[in-house]
């Protein structure tokens, strides 16, 4: 007997799991570079009509969207492209190899956003309650 045959029947929670954290941390990232807070943490507050001041309303309202599970599909479709877009304009120049061009983040980033275009929102989202 496997001890995991079990665990598939929690795959909705998890599912939400992974998109509460990962709209947590996005949201994090937005609001470093749009309002600068928390103070101190890189790169800091940003002018707003630059990539990063846009790509900070975009992390800042999509991680909103997706903690939610609002929108989740269309939110994470934009948001793994501009993920994808963030690691080979700003990321992948510097060097071939995510662990010294520090982009790591950007391509788990993308790939998690692509598989909730896939997969839904999971459990605990505005986007599955009932109508």
């Amino acid at each position: 007997m496997n001890a995991f045959n079990g665990a598939s029947r929690w795959q909705p929670q998890a599912l939400a799991v992974l998109r509460i954290v990962t709209g947590l941390t996005f949201l994090a990232h937005g609001l470093v570079k749009l309002i600068g807070f928390p103070a101190g943490a890189e790169p800091g507050q940003q002018e707003l009509m630059t990539f990063l001041g846009i790509g900070s309303v975009l992390e800042t309202v999509g991680g909103a969207l997706i903690i939610l599970g609002l929108f989740t599909r269309p939110t994470a479709f934009i948001l793994s492209g501009m993920m994808a877009v963030a690691y080979w304009m700003f990321h992948a120049p510097s060097s071939p190899y995510p662990v010294i061009n520090g982009g790591d983040a950007a391509i788990l980033y993308c790939f998690i956003f692509l598989y909730l275009v896939t997969s839904g929102p999971g459990a605990w989202s505005l986007d599955g309650r009932k109508k």
